[in-house]
């Protein structure tokens, strides 16, 4: 007599400014799950915040369409989640009644940015008793703001290029001094949304009379912004990090490099709109055995310290001396056709639905409660 599959709830969509990337995730997933393994409940977070119950096939027909990203239609039932004994179940709210109630095991969280990766979800489900793919709740949100992520690392020894965050109040309180301190990093600067991701809001400084006009650009997504030192001439390198099974370390991928064509950085359109050909992912990267062994361990090492559980896509740059430096660290990757996290385990052997497989058994595996 077979096992019975392990029932997991896709969580997508949700109201931050990265919901179509969500959706695309959940459509690759979604395909990419094994059904003998895993019995599927889509939950859909439409942009107004709503829970919805959607159909695995509707959830797996997410992608871009002509061009177009997709989104939650708003127009499913409404979802409950609750606690149960031994587990949680999703229930449609159908007027005043709750019906159709399924028990599932554990969340595959498929959210991108603010109330999704920054641990607020992951703090629902923490109170919930319900095991989640992922990191926890302090490095989730340490992992969704560049400014406190950057100053975790350094507090931590690792290598990390300067950069000035402030609120949009000390921005129109005292401008001019903020100006000065991002002028000491030298120009070109990248100006970000200090909670964002997906490359959503960011736009480069390359002198003083550029400056306001980037910030504001980031303010529409977050009211905090960072501004990074431009390290130019650097190779941008990614690593997909694993967490380890039971005590064991953490398994890094080969490492990828992000080659930029003139005049681009790798914004939204280049990373998630195929039509968009200004950029080139090389996986493996061309780097000679040891500063391939050197930015593997990093990557590991930043995954460690930082408390990550799970998965995590490390972003490094090294220069032309052969320095590392880690970017960013970004605790809920893509996994849409054009994502890295899934292309550099595929380069290390490790198909997609394996992958989607090992997310969801290192959830199973993990305790409940602090840890």
């Amino acid at each position: 007599m077979s096992a019975q599959p392990v029932r997991v709830a896709l969580v997508f969509g949700g109201v931050s400014s990265e919901h179509e990337i969500s959706c695309l995730t959940a459509g690759g997933v979604a395909r990419a799950i094994d059904p003998s393994r895993f019995e599927v409940i889509g939950i859909g977070i439409a942009k107004d915040g709503r829970w919805l119950r959607i159909p695995l096939e509707d959830v797996k027909a997410l992608k871009v369409v002509g061009g177009a990203l997709p989104i939650v239609d708003p127009e499913y039932p409404e979802a409950l989640v609750l606690r149960a004994a031994g587990g949680a179940n999703v229930g449609t709210i159908d007027g005043t009644q709750l019906i159709d109630m399924q028990p599932f095991d554990v969340a595959f969280t498929l959210l991108h940015g603010p109330f999704g990766e920054d641990g607020t979800i992951q703090g629902m489900f923490e109170m919930l008793d319900i095991r989640y793919v992922g990191a926890g709740v302090a490095a989730s949100a340490i992992g969704m703001d560049k400014d406190l992520m950057k100053r975790s690392m350094t507090a931590a020894g690792l290598p990390v290029a300067p950069w000035v965050a402030f609120p949009t109040s000390a921005w129109l309180r005292d401008k001019a001094r903020i100006a000065e301190d991002i002028a000491e990093l030298g120009y070109p600067v990248f100006v970000k949304p200090a909670r964002g991701g997906s490359s959503v809001g960011i736009s480069r400084a390359d002198d003083p009379e550029q400056l306001e006009e980037c910030v504001a650009a980031a303010q529409q997504f977050d009211p905090k912004v960072i501004v990074e030192k431009g390290l130019m001439g650097c190779r941008e390198i990614e690593v997909a990090v694993l967490g380890g099974r039971g005590f064991e370390q953490p398994r890094a991928s080969v490492p990828g490099e992000i080659i930029l064509h003139a005049g681009r950085f790798y914004d939204f359109a280049a990373k998630y709109l195929p039509a968009d050909e200004q950029v080139t992912l090389a996986i493996p990267a061309e780097l000679d055995e040891d500063l391939t062994a050197a930015v593997r361990e990093l990557a590991a090492h930043t995954f460690t310290v930082m408390n990550v559980e799970g998965l995590a896509r490390v972003d490094l740059f090294v220069d032309s001396g052969g320095e590392v430096y880690v970017n960013e660290l970004n605790t809920m990757p893509g996994f849409t056709a054009t994502s890295m996290f899934p292309r550099l385990w595929q380069a290390t052997g490790v198909e997609y639905p394996e992958l989607v497989a090992e997310l969801i058994e290192l959830a199973l595996d993990r305790p409940l409660g602090l840890r």
